[in-house]
């Protein structure tokens, strides 16, 4: 099985896979989850290769933690606000719109987050269901 004279694996037989619909549109979701051409994907599968999402998942637990340090900040804000102190100057309404902005950034990067992730969960558990498992 080592003989491969042409260089090119187009210049062999390909493998015809038989599917129903719904199992060849999650191995087409799942082929464009790791960013590479449904017949690379399945090559990879089939040799036992390890399979990597484009999704990296560091980078998100960074954005969690940053998410984090937004929602305290915003806390120190608001108890600031309450206290009887000065506010050295800066008027409430600035400080009022600096809240709105980090509300709006929160909630921007949460929607960025569930849209990296959620595709990914669900394709997990459709899996999952159709095993069995």
């Amino acid at each position: 099985m080592n003989k491969r004279d042409p260089k090119n694996r187009k210049d062999y037989q390909p493998i015809k896979v038989y599917c129903f619909p719904d199992e060849r549109e999650t191995i087409e979701q799942q082929a464009r989850s790791t960013g590479l051409s449904k017949s690379s994907y399945l090559l990879r599968v089939g040799m036992g290769y390890p399979i990597r999402s484009i999704v990296d998942h560091h980078q998100v637990e960074e954005l969690v933690k940053i998410n984090g340090d937004l929602g305290r900040l915003g806390g120190l804000l608001k108890l600031w606000l309450s206290s009887e102190q000065s506010v050295g100057g800066i008027d409430a309404r600035t400080i009022r719109e600096t809240l709105k902005k980090i509300d709006g950034a929160q909630d921007h990067m949460l929607a960025l987050m569930q849209k990296v992730i959620r595709p990914q969960a669900e394709l997990i558990t459709t899996s999952e269901k159709d095993d069995g498992t």
